[in-house]
């Protein structure tokens, strides 16, 4: 589980977060919706330690962030809204071997994560190709691919649908879905909505630094619009 507890994060004197209790059990699909500028990014950097509050908690499977941000960055995996922004070397095989490398994990166990992550996005046999030549679909499955090799039990995404034709579009949420079906908790950060209601369990919308509309997909239709959100067929 992850959660946050009356969290307060303030940029500069500017309150970003105003005191946001938020529950996100295992397992689910969570999409964390609001307009540009709500605090959604802000408050899922709470989740791993990339941010720290100013007042209030974040737990990560029972443990405070605070106490080991190590163990909160193995449990929730996270995806940038700009793959590019998260890739750390030069070809896809090396880039998704980082992070459990940095885990200190034995050579044969970091080759068994790389393989599996990158087969589960559909990008095995590619392992040497650079990631600056992929299309923007293959960086994003390879961002997913170096996420789910931390084996996390959460899944954070930054608007990983942004920019994508419908052919990667569709590749990243059947992706999504299995994880979810396997048991993985999915949280997508997004303004827009379209294809990611479907599999959601649960809507929370965020709304100047705090949760102003939260249930599940078929409960939030119709009351979207009212805090900036684009409404959409569920």
């Amino acid at each position: 589980m992850i959660e946050t507890r009356e969290v307060v994060f303030r940029y500069d004197g500017t309150t970003a977060l105003d005191g946001i209790d938020l529950r996100i059990a295992d397992g689910a699909f969570v999409v964390l919706a609001g307009p540009n500028g709500s605090g959604k990014t802000t408050l899922v950097r709470q989740f791993n330690g990339l941010l720290a509050p100013d007042a209030g908690e974040v737990l990560v499977n029972g443990r405070p962030v605070a106490d080991d941000v190590v163990a909160a960055r193995t449990a929730v995996g996270m995806v940038f809204q700009d793959p590019r922004a998260q890739f750390v070397a030069s070809t896809v095989a090396a880039d998704v071997a980082f992070g459990p490398e940095n885990l200190g994990l034995d050579r044969a166990e970091i080759d068994r994560r790389v393989a599996d992550a990158l087969a589960a996005v559909r990008m095995d046999g590619r392992d040497d190709e650079r990631v600056d030549r992929l299309s923007g679909g293959e960086q994003a499955r390879v961002a997913i691919a170096g996420a789910l090799a931390m084996d996390p039990d959460h899944l954070v995404l930054d608007e990983p649908l942004a920019g994508l034709d419908w052919p990667a579009r569709r590749a990243v949420l059947d992706r999504l879905r299995d994880l979810h079906d396997g048991g993985t908790s999915v949280v997508v950060v997004t303004h827009d909505l379209r294809d990611v209601l479907d599999p959601a369990d649960r809507v929370v919308v965020i709304e100047d630094g705090a949760v102003a509309l939260e249930g599940p997909p078929a409960a939030v239709r119709g009351r979207l619009a009212a805090h900036g959100v684009r409404d959409v067929e569920c």
